[in-house]
């Protein structure tokens, strides 16, 4: 027995040794700066690589190891000047991966130029990467530099990584987005429930000022606790899609989407008269017997709680931006920066709250305070049709088109506006005996919306509209498609006639290429791209056409229910410009992460989390999540055939001379071999 526990003692000593052993780090990195004049300086990263050992180039082709990959974190006060060169590789045809393998030996040196803006400035980041010998190892180190100061070269795991001064430009996001979110179309209309809620407050004054403050404490908690847990949970135990599928499926799912339309058409009857929504007889009778201002809550958490569910479809993706921080490492930035957006967004349904209790002294005569409520009431009908509309164009119900949307709106506003007139009364209204000037100025507003969206029947895009409506490609009588479809069918026939003259035919296929695909693409029966574009709603079939038409890709991350990609269709790929270049110059993938529809069994895949993705959606949002680092939307990629992006992606940003440089770029690098990093890595 002796020996037994001598032998069990002497075990227990030797694994942390042998643990320890298994551990091979065959590259060591070090980094320094060189300042090469005043505001510029190079980081210089050296790699020491042990004898026998491959460390594989940021250029290493797709489908071998992994390649190099500088992913700069931190660079607030700099700008990057090109990317990271790296010295000539050793280049070697691989029997195994089937291609040319480049890489490095013994020593490596990697260099980025920048610029300082600032009179000093902290550059952090992270580098990953490959390195093999019968074995091969993955890199990860991470990094933390100085500049505009002697230099001071720190490993970023010795010590915290969330600076003050990031952390405060995250704060001052956070409290843009909290304040730009209030004019998104889920949570605008939340604005006249608020305000009708607490119209007919308590006649105490404190108690009604505490509900409205209570109002804003609820928001804030509602918000902030529960993505706390979740930071928590995804914090321990990893996986940012898990995170990405709870704000899909609320963001999406038929379920949520309809019961917020159910709720906004209940308070819109509400709003007309038909009955007042109240807490239970009970609950009132309890509240007002114990004259107590720390009772009656339960109808402002209701209010509070509404207001967060329904605003999740439209702040998800900001959520989910923000969590995603969570995964690499980061704790209370999350948390903090998600308690200062909650606390933004929630400031001005506070201010409604408290304002209404004021209006209570006012004189009510005129029936005024009730034409409001019809007027919201409208506006309520209106708006709650865009939570019915994403779950028709998620679930390819076909129910809600462009142009049956475009009805209900137009319907609605012109009965509004006879309502304004005085020519349809509620059972609440109070005669109108003369027309006021301000009833006037309304009316003239809401027929001039009418008239402004009667044309969107036959395709006008109504720009100003596009984050309400349903997209452009859902309308059966689209004059602008049709006009397309007519000039493809004319250059098609043209083509064929010409076929056999070659020079001509030559010059030709430069010119239809657009309306040329290399095969039938798949879901063209539930997918349609906007302004008579064609192209792929599969990855694979996209790269295929591309290496076929030796052309880069053009990937479209995009969700039926995404409101600023709708933006971004009839603002920014209207232009002419980005038009032809999408015709001429790229083959066009959309790839819509938020679609229902069930794959056939072979292609189901095992996500990045572990688990089986069976919808086009799934798929999808997996494959944006794993190799682009994020779930929002709209998200666009230019890309190579390899794998390799040419240019740093774009997201939501109206500002088109910027996204024809970026089409641009895209080409450009693309002809002359240029990229950024592979995405297979």
């Amino acid at each position: 027995m002796k020996k037994f526990l001598r032998l069990f003692t002497f075990l227990v000593l030797l694994l942390p040794m042998m643990a320890k052993a298994q551990i091979l780090e065959p590259v060591q990195w070090t980094v320094e700066t060189e300042k090469l004049n005043k505001n510029e300086y190079n980081i210089v990263f050296k790699a020491e690589i042990e004898d026998h050992w491959h460390l594989y180039s940021q250029y290493t082709p797709f489908g071998g190891p992994m390649p190099l990959y500088f992913e700069f974190t931190d660079t607030l006060g700099i700008e990057r000047i090109g990317g990271v060169v790296e010295p000539k590789a050793i280049i070697k045809y691989s029997d195994i991966f089937e291609i040319d393998e480049h890489f490095f030996e013994n020593e490596a040196v990697f260099t980025q130029k920048v610029k300082l803006v600032d009179d000093a400035a902290t550059v952090a980041g992270v580098i990953t990467g490959q390195a093999c010998k019968e074995s091969c190892v993955q890199l990860t180190y991470d990094f933390e530099v100085q500049l505009g100061e002697p230099a001071v070269v720190k490993d970023a795991t010795e010590e915290s990584s969330a600076g003050g001064e990031s952390l405060w430009a995250l704060i001052i996001e956070a409290i843009i987005w909290g304040f730009a979110a209030l004019m998104t179309p889920c949570v605008f209309p939340m604005v006249p429930m608020t305000v009708s809620f607490f119209l007919h407050g308590d006649e105490n004054k404190a108690v009604g000022r505490f509900k409205a403050i209570m109002y804003y404490v609820f928001i804030v908690a509602l918000y902030t606790l529960p993505i706390a847990a979740i930071i928590l949970i995804t914090w321990i135990f990893g996986g940012d899609s898990v995170t990405a599928d709870i704000f899909n499926w609320i963001s999406t799912s038929w379920v949520t989407n309809i019961l917020f339309f159910i709720v906004f058409m209940v308070f819109a009857a509400s709003f007309f008269g038909a009955f007042e929504i109240q807490l239970p007889s009970s609950w009132v009778n309890k509240s007002d017997s114990k004259q107590s201002s720390s009772k009656g809550l339960g109808g402002v958490f209701f209010m509070a709680l509404t207001l967060v569910l329904v605003s999740f479809a439209c702040t998800g993706p900001i959520v989910g931006t923000v969590l995603i921080k969570s995964t690499s490492g980061e704790f209370w930035t999350p948390i903090i920066t998600m308690m200062v957006f909650a606390m933004a967004f929630g400031l001005p349904f506070a201010l409604c709250a408290l304002f209404p209790s004021l209006l209570q002294n006012m004189p009510q005569s005129g029936g005024w305070l009730n034409s409001v409520k019809v007027v919201l009431g409208f506006v309520e009908i209106a708006l709650g049709f865009k939570f019915l509309s994403v779950a028709d164009q998620t679930y390819h119900w076909g129910l809600l088109d462009r142009e049956v949307y475009l009805a209900i709106w137009i319907v609605c506003f012109t009965l509004l506006g006879l309502y304004l007139l005085g020519k349809i009364k509620f059972a609440h209204d109070s005669d109108v005996q003369h027309l006021s000037v301000f009833r006037l100025i309304l009316c003239i507003v809401v027929f001039t919306f009418v008239v402004y969206m009667i044309p969107g029947m036959w395709g006008a895009p109504l720009k100003a509209l596009s984050g309400y409506l349903p997209p452009q490609q859902t309308m059966d009588f689209d004059l602008k498609r049709i006009n397309q479809e007519n000039a493809d069918k004319v250059i098609n026939y043209v083509d064929a006639k010409m076929s056999n003259l070659s020079v001509q035919a030559e010059q030709l296929d430069k010119k239809v290429s657009a309306a040329v695909l290399c095969e039938e693409p798949k879901y063209a029966d539930i997918f349609h791209l906007p302004h008579g574009l064609k192209g792929y709603y599969d990855y694979e079939q996209a790269l295929a056409c591309a290496k076929a038409q030796n052309k880069p890709i053009y990937i479209d991350f995009t969700g039926h229910g995404c409101v600023n990609c709708r933006e971004m269709e009839a603002n920014v790929w209207s232009d002419p410009r980005v038009l032809e270049m999408l015709r001429n110059d790229y083959v066009i993938v959309a790839l819509y992460v938020d679609d229902k529809t069930k794959l056939p069994k072979e292609e189901w895949i095992i996500g990045s989390d572990g688990k089986e993705k069976k919808s086009i959606g799934r798929v999808n949002a997996d494959f944006q999540i794993s190799k682009f680092n994020t779930n929002a939307q709209p998200y666009y990629c230019l890309m190579g055939h390899n794998g390799e992006l040419l240019v740093d992606p774009r997201a939501y940003d109206l500002d088109r001379d910027a996204f024809v440089d970026f089409l641009k770029k895209g080409v450009e690098n693309f002809n002359n071999g240029v990229s950024i990093r592979n995405i297979y890595e």
